[in-house]
Parts: C-alpha cells; sequence; structure tokens
C-alpha cells in the first residue's frame, strides 16, 4: 500500500502541510493520535521513547510530555488545545518549554491544524498545517530535521496499525 506523505514547506507563509494515509480505520488512527498511552508507542522516533507528564484532552486543556533520549536526556513537547471536532479534528498551540516542561509563553507559538478523514472504506488520511508566528522559528524546524522526524514517526505509527 501506497502511504501518499506529503511534506510542503512555505517559508513565505510560515506554514508546514503533512498528509499521511494509513491503512487503517479512522477510529484506530483517531486513537493513536489521541490517546497517550498509544501515542506514546509512535511519537518519538527510536530509539528515542516518549513520556507523558499531562494529557488533557479537552478544548483548554494540554498536551505535556518528554521524547527521551536512550540516555534519558528529555525534551518537552507542551501543546494547548483550542479545537476539538470528537473523531475527526483537533487543534492546538504549541510553544517551547523549560526542562521541567513549563512553557515558555512569551517565546515562539507555532499553531497545528489535524484532520482525519475516512477514504476507501478502511483507510484513513491525516492532514496537517502548522502554521509558526515566526521565520525563524519554521527555519529552525526545517533545518533542525523535521522532515525527517516526522517521516520516522509516522511510519512507526504505520507498523503499530498493521
Amino acid at each position: 500500500m501506497t502511504n501518499n506523505f506529503v511534506f510542503e514547506t512555505d517559508l513565505a507563509t510560515k506554514k508546514i502541510h503533512v498528509v499521511r494515509e494509513f491503512n487503517a480505520p479512522i477510529e484506530k488512527v483517531w486513537r493513536a493520535f489521541t490517546d497517550p498511552d498509544v501515542l506514546e508507542k509512535w511519537i518519538a522516533p527510536k530509539p528515542w521513547t516518549a513520556e507523558t507528564k499531562i494529557w488533557d484532552f479537552t478544548v483548554g486543556g494540554i498536551s505535556l510530555y518528554a521524547m527521551v533520549s536512550p540516555e534519558g536526556q528529555k525534551h518537552w513537547v507542551y501543546a494547548k488545545f483550542t479545537a476539538i471536532e470528537n473523531g475527526s479534528a483537533f487543534s492546538t498551540t504549541g510553544m517551547f518549554c523549560d526542562d521541567d516542561g513549563n512553557p515558555v509563553t512569551a517565546g515562539p507559538k507555532s499553531y497545528r491544524d489535524t484532520k482525519f478523514s475516512s477514504i476507501d472504506g478502511n483507510k484513513t488520511k491525516v492532514d496537517m498545517v502548522i502554521t509558526f508566528e515566526e521565520e525563524s522559528t519554521i527555519k529552525m524546524f526545517v533545518e533542525g530535521g523535521f522532515k525527517e522526524g516526522t517521516t520516522i514517526t509516522l511510519n512507526q505509527l504505520d507498523e503499530l496499525l498493521a
């Protein structure tokens, strides 16, 4: 099966557009993105792991997890849920964090819209648009291997869903 992976960067509009198809029903893919126990199994590129500290999947709630290196070093990922359409879409505002996972609210932000749609009966398309406030932030993501990391983690999700 082809996964129809799309990764487009537009520095002029400060957006990254990611589309990926999965050979699994929408309910299963939705759960993989919204259940922290499942999310931890694929969201960190191996050999890294993920460790959830806070998961409040409600509008206004937050997600806080660490990507943990094999040596135990933690890189925190913070997002606030701004919209949820159960089973089909959610939006977040992402911020950088300190070493304890506290958001740096005065720092740069990104906005992510993630939509799920059922295709060909038993497949799912995930469509993400990430918009950055600062050009320097999108450049840091692009130059820091975000495409490669995204490719690895979505492939890991494919394996998990199989």
